[in-house]
């Protein structure tokens, strides 16, 4: 069975993450049967990382601050956890799903596909998208 998203509802806490005026860092999409849905939301990033366990497949949304001594700025990340349980098949359609969620979820500095805990580290993430985020300050001496 073909893989469908419910786009209305994964658009409102995708928003939720993008809104400067709300507390979530952070929303999962999951598999309810065939059809993506909005998960879990949260604040803490290791709340998230707590979603991400060995026998799940989830995307999510998830809201970093970054930057240096000279400024700062917000980064969204798009991560697709594909948890190391996870059968051949459902890893290959994770992949193709992943088309589906991008059509909601449109901006991102960087996308990740992780299936082992130490790449969730948040220092990695943040690091990953500082590279992505062009002018480093912080490289520089006074």
């Amino acid at each position: 069975m073909a893989t469908k998203i419910d786009k209305e509802a994964c658009r409102e806490a995708y928003n939720l993450v993008r809104d400067d005026g709300t507390e979530v860092n952070w929303v999962t999409f999951k598999y309810n049967g065939s059809t993506i849905v909005p998960g879990d939301q949260g604040v803490d990033y290791e709340t998230f990382k707590r979603k991400c366990t060995d026998d799940v497949r989830l995307f999510g949304f998830v809201r970093f601050t970054t930057g240096d001594a000279m400024s700062k700025r917000v980064k969204f990340a798009l991560i697709t956890w594909i948890g190391e349980e996870v059968s051949g098949l459902q890893r290959a359609k994770t992949g193709t799903d992943k088309t589906l969620v991008k059509e909601v979820v449109q901006n991102f500095a960087k996308e990740f596909v992780i299936s082992d805990h130490k790449e969730l580290d948040e220092d990695y993430i943040k690091n990953e998208l500082k590279k992505a985020g062009g002018a480093n300050y912080d490289a520089q001496t006074e």
